[in-house]
């Protein structure tokens, strides 16, 4: 008998009649998006906590405001992921936040002409300064020159007393306005950046931010559609607590009644030790932080960068490791503030992940952990140590969520031993471990998500639930595939 569900047996009416059963047909994997969330400006277009999709980097520029935190991340985010879906959510300033300010100060006059090549959140601002030009005509040549900027997330303005001086606030308040890094001639006399002869620039770096916007209604805005990269620009407890509750194992998108999954990136500014304070302090396995220092790009901008480098590689298989993986967007630190090999290893101890810079000012992914450190008894666990490990899960536990809504949707369930025929619609626990395995050595041969199918196929068990009819328990034994991170050579060598 062939197991038709909607032409009826019963039909008189003569007749060719097609009934369509895709059971074999699915593949799919769905859309992997990205979520970016940050504050946007008074001049927004997007109304706060709504989730919208982007359309291009240009857009955001309106959408959050020029020079919002909103569209510096999402430009730092499309100079590494230029294709994937991406959304925003968009966040408004705390009504009683306070922005961040710092100071420019000008010594001159100028005794030779020359260009002043300020970086403010790692953007250049090229000051042109003549020559004999006093020091209150450099500030309000510099602070034009940063008002007209429109991408900057500052406002500048030549201070009521100290006409040699720049007052600079943050467009956006809260604490991340404190992170915008002020400096000049980043490149260096190498780089063709030095100051005009007789000028000097002195700076009172950016800070008195206070309040971080809350997520909470933001976050209650995603419902149910899912975000498998999720992109926070906050690094305060309350945030971050906002961020895990948003994906953990009980109650959040990892949980069995949610199962939408989902990883967040952050990125830390601060010193080695510094750092590891701050990494000793989380314990989410659904959490990532990347740790730098003394780079011109505030932190923001590193964590949506960051985050979309991983996701080009993380789509396209979850299981390569992401070392080496470039992070477009951003300014490396000068060597001087760069960590050495030491430094970082511990650092990969404490739940911060570590990035390296090639000689050509490249920045590359060394190794992104997630800050997943101890078990419930506080005893060393590295189960969850490397972000690939969660991102091939995700994928191994939607391929199985895939068969069962495909094969087993609409079927009875009947016992093992008993002689079914071929077109009685039934399942046992047999034919759906079967299944279970066919699967797994396919993720094995094709995929090369996970190994071991032999292991697999001997310890995997489906059985019917005792006390709940129509529900089988099922024990998928997986073992992860794993990534080739460290390669020991021992050199043996003669002379002759």
């Amino acid at each position: 008998m062939i197991p038709f569900k909607t032409i009826p047996a019963g039909l008189r009416v003569p007749g060719l009649y097609n009934e369509l059963d895709a059971s074999q047909a699915n593949t799919a994997s769905g859309t992997q998006r990205a979520l970016v969330i940050g504050q946007i400006t008074a001049g927004a277009s997007l109304p706060a906590n709504v989730p919208t999709l982007v359309a291009s980097a240009t857009e955001a520029r309106t959408a959050g405001g020029a020079g919002s935190m909103l569209a510096a991340m999402i430009a730092g985010y499309r100079a590494n992921d230029p294709f994937g879906e991406v959304w925003y959510l968009p966040i408004a300033d705390d009504p009683v936040g306070t922005a961040a300010a710092g100071a420019i100060t000008i010594a001159g006059p100028a005794t030779a002409a020359g260009i002043i090549s300020l970086y403010i959140a790692g953007q250049l601002v090229s000051v042109p300064v003549a020559s004999a030009a006093t020091a209150a005509t450099i500030a309000t040549t510099l602070a034009a020159a940063i008002n007209a900027t429109v991408d900057l997330p500052v406002t500048a303005v030549v201070d009521g007393v100290t006409t040699s001086k720049v007052n600079v606030t943050a467009k956006n308040k809260g604490l991340a306005g404190n992170d915008i890094d002020l400096r000049v001639n980043y490149l260096g006399t190498a780089g063709g950046q030095q100051l005009p002869g007789g000028v000097t620039v002195t700076f009172a770096p950016m800070a008195g931010g206070l309040l971080n916007p809350s997520l909470t209604n933001a976050l209650a805005a995603l419902g149910d559609l899912p975000f498998d990269f999720i992109v926070s620009p906050y690094t305060d407890a309350t945030s971050i607590a906002a961020i895990s509750g948003l994906l953990n194992d009980l109650t959040g998108r990892w949980s069995y009644t949610s199962q939408l999954y989902g990883h967040a990136f952050i990125a830390k500014r601060g010193t080695q030790g510094a750092l590891a304070t701050f990494g000793i302090g989380l314990n989410d396995q659904h959490l990532s932080c990347l740790g730098f220092n003394d780079s011109p790009s505030p932190n923001y901008v590193w964590s949506a960068a960051v985050a979309g480098a991983a996701a080009v590689s993380l789509r396209a298989d979850p299981g390569v490791p992401l070392q080496t993986v470039r992070i477009a967007g951003v300014l490396a630190p000068p060597v001087s503030s760069q960590f050495l090999a030491s430094q970082r290893a511990v650092l990969l101890y404490d739940g911060i992940g570590t990035f390296k810079v090639m000689r050509d000012g490249t920045v590359q992914i060394e190794r992104l952990i997630t800050t997943f450190q101890t078990n419930a008894q506080g005893q060393a666990d590295n189960s969850y140590l490397d972000v690939e490990t969660l991102f091939t899960l995700m994928a191994v536990l939607r391929a199985y969520s895939t068969l069962f809504t495909t094969k087993f949707a609409q079927v009875k369930l009947g016992s093992d031993g008993v002689r079914y025929g071929p077109g009685a619609n039934v399942v046992t626990p047999a034919t759906i471990k079967a299944e279970l395995i066919a699967l797994y050595r396919s993720l094995e041969s094709e995929q090369a998500w996970v190994q071991n199918s032999e292991a697999f196929a001997a310890s995997v068990a489906v059985t019917k639930n005792a006390s709940s009819p129509g529900r089988v328990d099922v024990l998928l034994p997986i073992t992860v595939i794993g990534q080739l991170r460290v390669m020991a050579v021992l050199v043996q060598f003669k002379l002759s």
